[in-house]
């Protein structure tokens, strides 16, 4: 997982202009991200509509930055495999959507991705403890998935630090992502919290400076990661 080495930025391409987002990733690369994040919506599973598999192709075509491919659509066991032979680094599925998560894990993985499952703020950690020891990224919804800008829910919190936990004391091996409402106040809370990797969109593309907007994310989350950890 050193592609995704914590504490991670991850910008969310949802926050950019679609109709510039060949160069807006350009842009990334410019701002000195080391990855970004892709939400892939298909109206059904989230009620928003954005890109899907054929632009996330294009995208790889331009650049060897890793991309982490946040999948909010229906029948990911049919279309989650798709993004990993296109050569995302990183796929995450909903677990809500999965109607085999254990074997979707499997089948990314065989694809050459690193397997990421998400829950969203109202779904029992507790569940899915199991399902994920077949995962390499646990994505924390801290926001309602399907719309950019939302208010952080830090409730959601509590998965992350019994994440850590079992991370810790050896019962999981994977990287605790969070993403929704990420921004200079609330990265902090989440990086205590043992979080890894932080998405961040409106923080990012709202900034005067993206590439400073991220180097104040990271220097925001380091102490409180490092502290989470001594």
């Amino acid at each position: 997982m050193s592609a995704f080495a914590p504490p991670q930025v991850l910008p969310s391409v949802m926050s950019a202009d679609f109709l510039r987002l060949g160069e807006q990733v350009d842009a990334l690369l410019a701002a000195g991200a080391r990855a970004f994040h892709v939400d892939v919506m298909d109206a059904h599973f989230v009620p928003n509509l954005t890109l899907g598999l054929p632009v996330v192709e294009s995208i790889l075509k331009t650049t060897d930055i890793p991309i982490d491919c946040h999948l909010m659509i229906d029948d990911p066991d049919r279309w989650a495999p798709g993004y990993a032979e296109a050569g995302a680094y990183n796929v995450t599925v909903h677990v809500e959507a999965a109607h085999d998560p254990i074997n979707l894990a499997k089948d990314l993985r065989a694809a050459g991705a690193k397997a990421g499952l998400a829950i969203k703020p109202g779904t029992n950690f507790d569940d899915y403890v199991e399902v994920l020891k077949h995962y390499d990224t646990l994505l924390v919804m801290s926001v309602e998935p399907g719309f950019g800008g939302q208010k952080f829910m830090a409730e959601v919190l509590d998965k992350a630090r019994k994440a850590r936990e079992l991370v810790d004391t050896g019962h999981l091996k994977l990287l605790v992502e969070i993403d929704g409402g990420i921004n200079a106040e609330t990265i902090e809370q989440a990086a205590e919290a043992g979080v890894d990797c932080f998405v961040a969109g409106s923080a990012v593309y709202n900034a005067e400076d993206p590439a400073q907007a991220i180097e104040a994310l990271r220097a925001t989350a380091t102490p409180a990661f490092t502290h989470a950890r001594a």
